[in-house]
């Protein structure tokens, strides 16, 4: 890679970094070091062939979604629950009632199988439709639909205080920070 492509890559990486590490910490179930690890591979990927890329961002995230995938296929898997690092103690008051359906989202994804988790990530976070998902996942359209259908119910069987939070909470707009999936029936 030439000094250009090196400057360009720098550049990249430090303007989307952090969302693309968001998208990863989802994927891996609120394990940061997991989300690192994905991350930092899927830059080294894109890093081989940053010359020949025409979307950076899209072609690092297909690397994510891909990487995942080929984690949740293996025949071996890591059978350790991983927990997220509680949040930082902050001022209270009206944030309150996010941080607790945050932590109530994250604990319940963490607990759906990596299959499930990329789905729901894939269609409800990062909001691509069926056709999309099937493509980067290479199944049909038919297996994303019926797996997302099985990862809500199995949701919403996790965490029925989603549900209990009513339509007051369902009519906010989630931020992006870690609502990514609407739990009403």
């Amino acid at each position: 890679m030439d000094a250009a492509g090196q400057e360009s890559f720098r550049e990249f990486v430090a303007g989307r970094s952090s969302a693309l590490l968001k998208t990863a910490v989802l994927l891996s179930g609120g394990d940061r070091h997991a989300a690192e690890d994905l991350l930092q591979n899927a830059l080294i990927k894109a890093a081989g062939r940053w010359q020949r890329i025409d979307e950076p961002e899209a072609y690092v995230r297909q690397i994510l979604y891909r990487q995942q995938v080929s984690r949740w296929r293996l025949k071996w898997r890591r059978r350790e629950l991983t927990v997220a690092e509680p949040p930082e103690s902050g001022g209270g008051g009206d944030g309150v009632a996010g941080v607790e359906l945050r932590l109530v989202m994250r604990g319940a994804l963490a607990r759906l199988t990596d299959r499930q988790r990329t789905m729901l990530v894939l269609r409800y976070f990062e909001d691509l439709p069926e056709a999309d998902v099937a493509r980067i996942l290479g199944c049909s359209v038919g297996t994303v639909r019926s797996t997302t259908h099985r990862s809500l119910a199995r949701l919403r069987e996790l965490a029925p205080e989603l549900a209990a939070l009513g339509p007051a909470a369902a009519e906010q707009k989630p931020s992006r920070d870690f609502s990514p999936v609407e739990v009403r029936p």
